[in-house]
């Protein structure tokens, strides 16, 4: 109990780290999205307040132009210009200054301008004809000169700045209600998101815990898309992993079967010459034939599943050789062993890129079991032909042929066809390991039926011409 304990305590602050860790990314990311919407919000404050700034720029241009077609000098001519334009002056302040010698009126202010000019407007910093009066407000300056004639316009502000008040009011109530619905949000989506990938998590704690492997699978999301596709990953993945480990303790048993028979007989006829070997001699020679016999046949076993493990983990370096020359060489060397003739029909100079001494080996598997399936008196074909996608080396034989329900497992290890299993001598690895060395020379190795008897063995090279 005390182990478990402290098991317990010694769990808890990893949980908490996880979870301060969450929180200090979901602060962090609520934090930067606060600091987005706030810039956003200012700048659009500081374009709108431009915008209205320039807008009135150009109306007092457009009244400067105005008034520099006319000459106002009484409040008279002032209300007639304002009943004649069209522009907007019912916030205008104007100083008409005339210098020419037959003014009658030196100095206009048209009404309130004087007023205003009493306390002297202060310049805005940064903006050119921006200009702050006490009482009165923001005001935009500008000015005109026609005809021995100055004009001073002041323009006040009040109805952009409302304009602009709003726009702030606007924005920060969309700020505020965001970064109040934002936290929200945010957790939704993250929900959404990590929740798919927890259950995942919790269904694969529960496999991995399991002393036994079973072909559960974990559960696959709906949504999201990139969840769900995660799922379908680890599915293939555990499914993979599920049957390498059942063919590999289908390939121990069967080793185990293939090794202990030979060892089985070998320790019988031992017995059998401890027993009766002195009273009948004749009985010790033929035993230990056997015993040799057996012993060689562990030994072949031995060396294949050697072979067959290398092939497993082995990476071949290809390299450019000469096909032809080296088929030839091949035929002629087993036609020395062979009871049955070879027939070879190979063009010269073909090149290919490859691993020579495995392909020779996957050849020499090749042929063996040609041999060793086919009558005395019979042909065994070796070939050499190119089609459009590359070159094919093909064995043919004249044998018992593998019917369609063998075709499907001959590669596989230590598979034998239940009517030669017994009758013919073999350890049922020889074509396993022709398979694992035509992968990893990047060939392809298939079977189908010889034309009138026995079986082909194709070994396909796709190469451009």
């Amino acid at each position: 109990m005390k182990a478990k304990k402290m098991k317990i305590k010694t769990m808890r602050p990893k949980i908490k780290k996880e979870q301060n860790s969450d929180s200090i990314m979901l602060r962090s990311f609520l934090l930067l999205i606060t600091a987005i919407i706030v810039s956003f919000s200012i700048i659009t404050a500081v374009a709108v307040g431009h915008q209205l700034l320039e807008t009135s720029r150009t109306t007092s241009n457009n009244i400067i132009k105005s008034l520099e077609r006319t000459v106002i000098d009484s409040d008279r001519d002032w209300k007639q210009w304002r009943f004649n334009s069209t522009l907007n002056t019912s916030t205008s302040y104007v100083h008409v200054r005339n210098i020419r010698q037959d003014a009658k009126t030196k100095n206009y202010y048209s009404p309130d301008a004087k007023s205003l000019l009493k306390i002297k407007p202060q310049k805005f910093f940064l903006i050119h004809g921006l200009y702050y009066r006490p009482k009165i407000g923001f005001l935009l300056y500008n000015t005109g000169h026609s005809k021995g004639i100055h004009y001073s316009l002041w323009i006040k502000l009040d109805s952009q700045l409302k304009i602009l008040e709003r726009v702030i009011i606007i924005t920060a109530i969309v700020l505020v209600l965001t970064l109040l619905t934002l936290p929200l949000y945010i957790r939704l989506i993250a929900q959404r998101l990590t929740g798919p990938l927890s259950q995942l998590t919790k269904s694969a704690e529960a496999i991995s815990v399991k002393k036994t492997q079973t072909t559960d699978k974990l559960p696959i999301p709906a949504t999201p898309t990139e969840v769900k596709q995660l799922a379908a990953s680890f599915n293939r993945l555990l499914t993979n992993l599920y049957d390498k480990t059942e063919k590999e303790k289908i390939f121990v048993s069967n080793a185990a079967h293939e090794l202990r028979t030979p060892i089985a007989t070998i320790q019988s006829h031992v017995q059998l010459i401890q027993r009766h070997g002195h009273d009948h001699p004749e009985i010790v020679q033929d035993s230990l034939d056997y015993i040799y016999q057996e012993a060689e046949q562990t030994t072949k076993l031995i060396e294949e599943l050697l072979t067959l493990s290398r092939a497993d983990k082995m990476t071949l370096t290809l390299q450019k050789y000469d096909i032809s020359q080296s088929l030839q060489k091949l035929a002629k060397e087993m036609n020395l062993l062979f009871p049955q003739q070879i027939i070879t029909d190979i063009p010269t100079k073909i090149v290919i890129t490859g691993h020579q001494k495995s392909i020779e080996q996957i050849l020499i598997i090749l042929l063996n079991n040609a041999s060793k399936y086919s009558p005395q008196d019979s042909v065994i074909e070796l070939t050499l032909e190119r089609n459009s996608n590359g070159l094919i080396i093909k064995v043919a034989d004249q044998g018992r042929g593998i019917t369609e329900q063998d075709k499907k497992h001959i590669f596989e290890r230590f598979y034998r066809a239940d009517d030669i299993r017994g009758s013919i001598t073999g350890t049922g690895l020889g074509l396993a390991i022709a398979q694992q060395l035509a992968l990893l020379n990047h060939v392809t190795l298939k079977v189908a039926n010889n034309q009138t008897r026995g079986t082909v063995f194709s070994l396909e090279f796709r190469i451009n011409f």
